[in-house]
């Protein structure tokens, strides 16, 4: 995007920049992991890294459902805005795996709900949900054991 100041960038000109982007190779390799994006991750992140953190324009570019469009909206988001719901809401609409990884590593994990949503999302009928329960459960076995109740562990068997 030539020269505009980070007020003036609209959903639809990072769009355009993200569809100027889109390389079919990129798409080949992606869809073979199950993402349906063809923008390389880097020049992604060049984007991001360009536009800078900005809420709003990360909450417009997560509504539009474009692939590319929700991995920069991860990108350039504050992990820490987000409300509980809104970020269960953002994961059940995450159906590519990019996306599902991004938004638990990136955002997830940063927010002050995550140990809430870990314990709604650790017991849900949805395999992919519950999935990400049991990844924040995980990681929080790795890095803060105590308090945990889980059937057949015992805290304080663990490493002192």
């Amino acid at each position: 995007m030539a020269e505009t100041t980070l007020a003036e960038v609209t959903v639809a000109e990072v769009l355009a920049e993200l569809a100027a982007l889109e390389d079919p190779k990129a798409r080949a390799v992606n869809e073979k992991h199950g993402d349906d994006h063809g923008v390389n991750l880097s020049k992604l992140r060049a984007v991001a890294k360009r536009l800078k953190t900005q809420q709003e324009l990360a909450r417009q570019l997560w509504a539009t459902g474009d692939t590319a469009a929700r991995l920069l909206a991860i990108l350039i988001c504050r992990p820490k805005a987000f409300e509980r719901n809104e970020l269960d809401v953002m994961l059940r609409e995450a159906r590519t795996p990019k996306v599902q990884d991004w938004l638990v590593n990136y955002v997830v994990k940063k927010n002050p709900h995550a140990e809430e949503l870990r314990l709604a999302w650790f017991a849900d009928p949805d395999p992919v949900v519950s999935s990400v329960g049991w990844a924040l459960t995980t990681e929080r076995v790795a890095k803060n054991p105590e308090g945990l109740d889980l059937p057949g562990c015992s805290t304080s068997s663990r490493r002192k």
